[in-house]
């Protein structure tokens, strides 16, 4: 894996990247480069799309409907996590805004809001979401830009699932194995971790999720965590069992 840079600017654009190619920012994107950040033409930044890989960039111009880069040289190809939906019910605002920006930087592919019965933020901001994925992404040297799907009801979920990806069930009432040795007997391949509401999930939900062949209960210990926490810690368990976590070198 490329050395991350930390120390310089970096920035998510939509556009294609290649070398020798120009990006026209747009006003907002402009705006942070001249008046937040205070850079000149010339400077250098780093720039990804979340395709293909991370860039050198010069900014080019500046004017008053926008700024351009010219990119130069590629510094890091782009890198890919593990295949994790994280599908999660929506929480009040600082909270949500923390689990996506950690769940980001946990590495998963795509974030999935469900709504379950005792869901109490249903009213879900995608593009608040997605602008936490980016920032996130951003500050952290991440190259992968997780999907933020729309939100869906669980049952609308569970009817639709595709069978060959594994949901692991984060259940407060399960009092089974070992976690680390629940995860490891999984082994590779596309994965999902579900974590339920504040209040948990209902009596309805557990047992239809306890009927269901592609789902594996996990218990997270003996106490209750927050769903933000709850977030972090299976994320944590399931990179170091069967995600990136674990080289064989």
């Amino acid at each position: 894996m490329a050395i991350r840079d930390l120390t310089s600017e970096r920035l998510f654009i939509g556009d294609d990247l290649a070398a020798g190619s120009r990006v026209d920012l747009p006003p907002p994107q402009a705006h942070y480069l001249t008046a937040v950040l205070r850079l000149k033409p010339g400077a250098k930044l780093l720039v990804f799309n979340g395709r293909d890989g991370e860039w050198l960039a010069t900014l080019a111009e500046t004017h008053k409907r926008g700024a351009a880069l010219s990119i130069e040289s590629l510094t890091r190809p782009q890198e890919w996590g593990p295949d994790i939906d994280y599908l999660f019910a929506p929480l009040k605002r600082s909270r949500l805004d923390y689990m996506v920006q950690k769940a980001t930087e946990m590495g998963v592919a795509r974030l999935r809001p469900v709504i379950t019965d005792r869901t109490i933020a249903e009213r879900v901001n995608s593009d608040r979401m997605r602008a936490n994925v980016i920032e996130a992404a951003e500050q952290c040297g991440i190259l992968r830009v997780p999907e933020v799907e729309a939100p869906t009801k669980l049952d609308d979920v569970l009817d639709d699932w595709e069978q060959s990806r594994r949901i692991v069930f984060c259940d407060e009432a399960h009092e089974g194995a070992d976690p680390i040795a629940t995860l490891e007997k999984l082994g590779a391949g596309p994965l999902a971790v579900l974590v339920g509401p504040e209040g948990g999930f209902s009596p309805r939900e557990r047992e239809r999720l306890i009927g269901k062949t592609f789902v594996t209960h996990l218990s997270l210990g003996p106490r209750i965590m927050r769903a933000d926490t709850a977030a972090v810690a299976v994320l944590a368990l399931v990179n170091a069992t069967v995600g990136d976590w674990r080289r064989s070198n």
